[in-house]
């Protein structure tokens, strides 16, 4: 099984709104708004978005976006999606796709990581702790 990870073009978008499907189960996706705000990260360099191809079939998905902070005293990197594809998941690919996204905030100049997961996500917070991720905060969050 050979992984290529590559920077997300135009139409990979309908292959990412499958995977956000199954990250967001109870979620009802606005799929036009979702395609264009990826359209808008594109073309935003605070924005980098990936997918992982298998025999050119787009199999994972991972965005981080990237923005000055205090705390960190420089750039801070958010991770704000990562997902497998259910069929293709404890294969490797999620680690694949966390040391890509790891990687290139080093090399954009991010001092630090950071992304947050659902609660009832609990197979997925042992995959970032084993990943080296601690679990520093709480997120509080307010729909308006």
């Amino acid at each position: 099984m050979t992984i290529q990870i590559r920077p997300v073009v135009k139409g990979d978008i309908d292959s990412i709104l499958l995977l956000l499907q199954q990250l967001w189960p109870k979620k009802k996706i606005h799929l036009h708004q979702i395609q264009s705000l990826i359209q808008q990260q594109l073309l935003s360099r605070n924005h980098h978005l990936v997918v992982a191809e298998q025999q050119n079939r787009v199999v994972g998905f991972g965005s981080l976006s990237r923005k000055i902070n205090l705390w960190t005293e420089g750039m801070l990197g958010h991770i704000d999606e990562l997902v497998v594809d259910d069929q293709e998941q404890q294969r490797g690919i999620g680690t694949i796709i966390l040391n890509y996204i790891i990687e290139m905030g080093l090399q954009l100049g991010c001092r630090r990581i950071e992304l947050d997961s659902a609660y009832h996500r609990k197979q997925a917070h042992q995959f970032y702790q084993c990943k080296g991720f601690v679990n520093r905060a709480i997120l509080f969050s307010k729909q308006v």
